[in-house]
């Protein structure tokens, strides 16, 4: 008689194991969901920056290189510390008259990041722009959308708006691809 209670409880607590399909309690569903968040992601970029063109109200089209490193504290909040290097040089008017020529000035803005729906992202924060005659205080603001495309991997057009601290201003449009880790 022991045998078969043996046998009953054995089949008992060994069916789930051997069944085809099986469906986890909701807690433990909750903590794979959780585990699979990727808190950190990182995106080389490749744009241009529209940097005013001298006194008239042209704008050259820079060609830029950028490298976003962001960590995620939840799926809608989180800080990006995002960089650029515009890789050719140019003049802009400073202060009204004198004209300042930047040779390939690097861009970093640490930014506070917002998702609000989906794979919209907003940003904005305070940067600095390193130029080897003279560099700049700036703000950046921003929107970007990552559009996913599995293992954790999307590709996002992005659209950036810097003020730099008593000289000029420009916008870049950028196109990145990102990884989840």
């Amino acid at each position: 008689m022991k045998t078969i209670w043996f046998l009953a409880g054995a089949l008992a607590l060994g069916a789930p194991i051997l069944a085809q399909h099986h469906e986890a309690p909701a807690e433990v569903k909750t903590l794979e969901q959780h585990s699979e968040f990727k808190h950190w992601r990182i995106a080389p970029l490749i744009g241009h920056t529209m940097v005013p063109a001298g006194t008239s109200s042209d704008h050259f089209a820079i060609p830029s290189w950028g490298l976003d490193l962001e960590y995620w504290l939840n799926p809608k909040w989180g800080f990006g510390l995002h960089n650029d290097l515009e890789v050719q040089s140019f003049i802009v008017e400073h202060d009204g008259e004198e004209m300042l020529e930047r040779e390939s000035p690097l861009v970093l803005s640490l930014d506070l990041l917002w998702k609000p729906w989906k794979g919209l992202v907003f940003l904005a924060g305070p940067g600095y722009e390193f130029e080897k005659e003279e560099n700049f205080k700036l703000l950046r603001f921003g929107a970007e959308y990552e559009f996913e495309f599995g293992h954790h991997w999307d590709i996002s057009p992005a659209l950036f708006y810097d003020t730099r601290q008593e000289a000029y201003d420009t916008w870049s449009i950028a196109l990145g691809i990102g990884k989840r880790f």
